[in-house]
């Protein structure tokens, strides 16, 4: 190729995205530069998250956003030709980087591993799933935990990691009937929910009657509400994100009614910013690397084959059609 293309957005959306919020640019690849190397994409993350940068990135110039490229050409004395890399350039073909600059790092990779996994449970994905669990919730063999948005990236890694630390039960909510097969049927959820069934407490109750002891929660709104109803005293929220307000952020759903029972059952709630937790990168994957080697543990993907997939790659994962984390592939 002597053309790379990037995904850079031109106008603020109003509510749900659409192509028409973005423009394709084409342009000559460049040589690195002195003290940069030159890098090929092969897989590209797409994140719920994303909505909300939409909302305030600057436009006119590539979507942010996690990367696993290969270098094609290196003038960074710490990068060579063929070497992986891990990078947040964004929503591009090729891309220049400089190692230990805005997170840019080499990746290992492992026998028997796939290297898509490095942007799903070994990536952002797992990691903040990973210290949701050990850090924010110290979570305890034999707890009982709920996951929102269960089916998700950051869920079903929430499902597996909480498996092999012993929790007690693991429940979830999604949002279909299928979605709710493959976390009982594949995940490893003791129970899941469909969340249109009715309110996200009542559901719960029935799934927990006697409470849970700790929450990941990627959803905010009524799963917010629902799931402060659902712990037992002393419980515990690690609170990753809020899906249910991205596309509405000018009207924004009502806070839980129940907010003040936080005081009353002597709950913790603590946000997760994964950013914060860098250092905990080669730990997991020391900890979860021997499980995917050995079958115990899979990493949940929708891969989207093809760089011209990811828009609609993103719309729909917005709406719920992925199970896992969405990736695209850009190639080989």
């Amino acid at each position: 190729m002597t053309t790379s293309i990037t995904v850079q957005q031109t106008a603020r959306p109003d509510g749900l995205p659409t192509p028409a919020d973005f423009e394709l640019v084409r342009a000559q690849i460049p040589d690195p530069a002195p003290g940069t190397a030159l890098v090929e994409n092969l897989y590209l993350s797409v994140d719920p998250y994303h909505r909300e940068v939409m909302d305030e990135g600057p436009l006119g110039t590539p979507l942010e956003g996690r990367a696993l490229g290969r270098v094609l050409a290196s003038r960074d004395p710490g990068l060579a030709e063929g070497d992986l890399v891990f990078h947040r350039e964004g929503w591009r073909t090729h891309a220049p980087v400089t190692l230990g600059v805005d997170g840019v790092r080499k990746i290992k990779a492992y026998d028997g591993v796939p290297l898509s996994a490095h942007l799903g449970i070994l990536g952002g994905t797992g990691l903040t799933a990973y210290v949701a669990l050990t850090r924010t919730l110290s979570l305890k063999p034999g707890e009982d935990l709920f996951v929102t948005a269960a089916a998700g990236g950051v869920g079903t890694a929430a499902g597996r990691i909480a498996r092999l630390l012993g929790a007690g039960r693991v429940i979830g909510s999604a949002g279909s009937a299928e979605k709710v097969d493959y976390l009982t049927g594949t995940v490893g959820y003791d129970a899941a929910f469909d969340y249109h069934e009715g309110p996200v407490g009542e559901l719960l109750a029935k799934a927990a009657p006697d409470g849970v002891d700790a929450v990941v929660e990627n959803v905010g709104g009524t799963h917010l509400e629902g799931a402060i109803a659902g712990l037992r005293d002393h419980g515990r929220i690690a609170w990753v994100g809020a899906v249910a307000q991205y596309n509405t952020l000018a009207e924004p759903p009502a806070a839980p009614r129940n907010l003040y029972d936080v005081v009353g059952k002597n709950l913790r709630l603590e946000g997760v910013l994964v950013r914060n937790h860098r250092d905990a990168q080669g730990e997991l994957e020391d900890f979860l690397v021997p499980h995917l080697r050995s079958g115990r543990v899979a990493s949940d993907e929708t891969v989207v084959d093809g760089f011209d997939g990811i828009l609609d790659g993103f719309i729909g994962m917005l709406g719920g059609s992925n199970t896992g984390k969405l990736l695209i592939h850009v190639t080989d």
